[in-house]
């Protein structure tokens, strides 16, 4: 599994952790804050698995 996805998925629950923790408390720049951070641990994730996905097609030990 790439690195990526791991800190990608890492972000995503960050991410919803603020934008939980901004709604709970009227923090709109706390929830702005969660939402790009689970916007873009969603990208790295993808990125992580185009990078698993292109590793698994070049693998020629199999």
């Amino acid at each position: 599994m790439d690195k990526d996805r791991i800190e990608g998925a890492a972000k995503q629950v960050k991410g919803a952790v603020k934008d939980m923790a901004g709604k709970v408390t009227g923090d709109t720049k706390l929830q702005a804050e969660g939402k790009a951070d689970k916007a873009e641990g969603k990208v790295q994730n993808t990125v992580g698995g185009a990078k698993d996905k292109v590793r698994d097609a070049t693998d020629t030990d199999r």
